[in-house]
């Protein structure tokens, strides 16, 4: 039997923000199987965590393969630490296999997650034009990701991705952005390279 959680990350409203699995295990079993089991649960992304000492070593899965960095399912396995498994201490160091270690520090109501920061180089915007409805004002490429930003917050909620194209690239996710009008900027994820059309919301994005 495999005992796991489910928790809504990014949100305070039952049923909203962005669904991760979190499920801890005593030692690691071939990826095939850590594999077939986020694909049975179908969620954006299952955390899978083994415990090193007073680390931990902190894997992310989508439904259909294993990815870097991944924000909500970082911070959705240090809340089952802190809040269910009732770990007795303010800040949880994460190992992963790609990324620095995480750190994740309960602030008491709010948790602070320190992340490696991603440099976008500048590239040119018009031949990304194809990916959306929406015509690309400014392109940035990162390390995996890439950066699309819009004339305004009405364009990122209204543009409609090009699913098929977006497949045909290599980046992990395609962000579209745009600054904001009640906020500093709003965005929408896509990740169909990952299995993910689009993310309900993406903490890696923000790095």
């Amino acid at each position: 039997m495999l005992q796991f959680y489910q928790v809504d990350a990014f949100t305070d409203t039952k049923f909203k923000g962005n669904p991760a699995a979190v499920i801890l295990l005593n030692e690691w079993p071939e990826d095939k199987w850590l594999q077939n089991i986020a694909m049975e649960l179908n969620l954006s992304e299952t955390a899978f965590l083994v415990s090193e000492g007073e680390d931990y070593m902190l894997r992310w899965f989508t439904p259909s393969t294993e990815v870097k960095l991944c924000g909500h399912a970082t911070l959705s396995a240090a809340h089952i630490l802190f809040k269910e498994i009732d770990v007795k201490k303010g800040e949880l160091s994460f190992k992963t296999l790609h990324s620095r270690i995480l750190k994740v520090r309960d602030k008491g109501e709010s948790y602070e997650m320190d992340f490696p920061i991603d440099l976008p180089r500048p590239c040119d915007p018009d031949q990304f034009n194809v990916l959306t409805d929406q015509r690309t004002s400014l392109a940035f490429e990162g390390r995996e990701d890439l950066l699309l930003i819009l004339k305004d917050s009405e364009a990122v909620k209204n543009c409609t991705p090009d699913i098929g194209k977006m497949k045909l690239t290599t980046y992990r996710t395609i962000i579209v952005s745009a600054p904001g009008e009640n906020y500093d900027f709003v965005s929408r994820v896509f990740a169909p390279n990952c299995g993910i059309d689009e993310d309900p919301v993406t903490g890696s994005a923000h790095t």
